[in-house]
């Protein structure tokens, strides 16, 4: 991973995501700490969330955050429930997250104006805030991430979890949580330069992939399995550590890695069990996590070990996209912003 890798703009942006989030933090601190001290006094009746690509496994997070935190079920609604087949969401007193990047694709715009029809508050966290999806939004939360231009998402995915978590803190009070989102900014430095080249180098000519976590580390194993197929050409699925035992454990093996992110949460001992599991069928393992084969820094709370990851395999990925022949900024077959119906 040479210095030639800074003239691309996927890795210019990675390196911005520390003062990305440090940005966000401390210009929408208050407006998180009111959305927070709106949830704990009104506690929604039902959540929902709403979003594509990357902006989903960024919801993700915001899901598996909000059910380990609080209990509270979390369910994605597909937009096409309102785009394309019309039905009416009832969510009285509930709330929508809505998650973009460019806060335009007209699926997610119709998911939030159904939602609030249906009586559900609408949150949006965009880094677009002259969007449509701003303006139907009752709650807006900007991400601070200003101009992206490379197609792959980075530093605004980086943003949208570390939104999450802050929402997350916040609303549940967690005192640890809210201490371990504080040092995001120098956590994601520090990851950022984390040497994976034992996973680059094995990746350079691998025909597929697993990607693989529990919890919020499945959203970041989701978003790794995108980034791949992507930005390097290179096949990839994400599964549950749980899940991967199961139908894709037939598959496993020398030319099939596994890149599994192993945050230090309740799941950590079963995840590593069965990533030995992997082993012993001749996969060739990568677990992610301080103390492991890939490094990455530690937060101090289990629920955003994982955010820092992503940035450690951003700075992997772009570098294998290179490896492999292909220009990470510009997927021949993808735009940056994607408008479905």
């Amino acid at each position: 991973m040479s210095e030639a890798s800074t003239t691309t703009f996927m890795r210019r942006e990675t390196d911005e995501a520390a003062e990305v989030v440090a940005r966000l933090l401390e210009r929408e601190g208050r407006a998180i700490a009111d959305l927070g001290a709106r949830l704990r006094m009104m506690p929604p009746a039902a959540i929902v969330t709403s979003a594509r690509g990357s902006s989903d496994h960024a919801a993700s997070y915001l899901k598996y955050a909000v059910e380990i935190s609080l209990g509270l079920p979390v369910a994605s609604i597909g937009p096409s429930v309102a785009s394309v087949y019309g039905a009416q969401l009832r969510l009285p007193g509930g709330v929508v997250f809505s998650v973009s990047q460019s806060g335009q694709s007209p699926d997610i715009l119709a998911l939030q104006a159904n939602a609030r029809r249906g009586g559900a508050l609408a949150v949006a966290l965009l880094n677009r805030t002259d969007s449509p999806l701003a303006e139907g939004a009752d709650i807006v939360i900007p991400l601070h991430a200003g101009e992206e231009k490379s197609v792959a998402a980075t530093k605004s995915f980086v943003a949208s979890v570390a939104a999450a978590a802050a929402i997350t803190a916040v609303w549940t009070g967690d005192e640890a949580l809210e201490c371990a989102v504080r040092d995001l900014p120098a956590a994601i430095l520090r990851s950022a330069r984390m040497d994976w080249t034992p996973a680059l180098e094995r990746l350079v000519t691998a025909r597929s992939l697993f990607t693989v976590g529990r919890g919020p580390a499945f959203a970041i194993a989701l978003e790794a399995a995108l980034k791949c197929k992507e930005t390097a050409g290179l096949h990839a699925e994400a599964f549950s550590a749980a899940e991967v035992a199961h139908g894709p454990m037939q598959i496993v093996g020398p030319d099939v890695p596994i890149l599994a992110f192993v945050p230090a949460d309740a799941a950590e001992a079963s995840s590593l069990a069965a990533l030995e599991r992997l082993r012993a069928f001749g996969g060739a393992v990568f677990a992610v996590g301080e103390g492991h084969d890939l490094p990455s820094a530690a937060t101090g709370h289990g629920l955003t070990d994982s955010i820092p990851m992503i940035v450690a395999f951003y700075v992997m990925a772009e570098a294998l996209a290179r490896r492999r022949g292909y220009d990470p900024d510009r997927p021949a077959k993808l735009r940056k912003v994607t408008e479905t119906l």
